[in-house]
């Protein structure tokens, strides 16, 4: 008996026809393309990592829920780690695309708005996906630690600082500490709200953190205005 369809082009059907079907009559697996492949297994492994851990899940588990042979997952990735590296720094390119489009809807003259949209922005993804922010930077080893500080979303937040400081809006003697220092307490107020069950959709109390952080952020570009409210009273 054979499983396959005849072949369209056939004038008359011939039950005892031992002929095997042709190739043009079998239904064809779809082959994605490379990078759909790439998205696809990252996808899964997202997915995965954020119901099962990272430790759970295995290779096999990622090949199949994102619909591909095992082998095909090495073609992209040498291992599991290399595929988290590449979730990490997906998770910081997404981040860093945010911030600059909330960025850009203020003219680059307009500082004290570019620096909220940055906070309010950074604030507001970071609790939006806190699962995956967790599951994919779930550990850091020592020698992580300049990557860390070394990443595209404080060199952001470096050239916005530089900017402000070259326009004379606010004084930064080193750039990339305060850069780092700013960033940090983004991130401990955010863990913070996550730690008081606090993160959980847009409303009042992220719009008091984020304007807490806000006048924060200005409050630490410019100290002397602070020298000097403080001196008027």
């Amino acid at each position: 008996m054979t499983t396959g369809r005849r072949n369209i082009t056939s004038s008359t059907p011939d039950a005892a026809d031992p002929s095997p079907p042709s190739e043009a009559s079998e239904p064809r697996r779809r082959v994605k393309a490379p990078e759909t492949r790439a998205a696809a297994l990252m996808d899964a492994a997202e997915r995965l990592f954020i119901e099962k851990g990272i430790a759970t899940t295995s290779i096999d588990d990622i090949a199949a829920g994102a619909q591909v042979a095992k082998g095909t997952f090495y073609l992209y990735f040498p291992s599991k780690e290399a595929l988290l590296g590449a979730l990490q720094q997906r998770f910081v390119d997404s981040f860093c695309a945010r911030l600059q489009e909330a960025m850009d809807r203020h003219r680059p003259e307009d500082h004290h708005g570019r620096i909220k949209a940055w906070v309010e922005t950074g604030l507001e993804t970071y609790l939006d996906n806190v699962a995956l922010h967790d599951v994919v930077f779930h550990e850091y080893r020592p020698e992580d630690r300049r990557m860390r500080n070394d990443n595209a979303v404080i060199t952001q937040l470096v050239g916005l600082l530089k900017h402000g400081d070259a326009a004379g809006v606010w004084e930064v003697e080193d750039p990339t500490l305060t850069a780092v220092i700013l960033f940090n307490a983004l991130h401990g107020v955010a863990d913070d709200a996550v730690a008081m069950g606090l993160a959980t959709g847009p409303g009042p109390e992220r719009r008091r953190r984020a304007k807490a952080l806000t006048r924060f952020f200005e409050h630490a570009l410019r100290p002397d205005d602070d020298d000097g409210d403080d001196e008027a009273a």
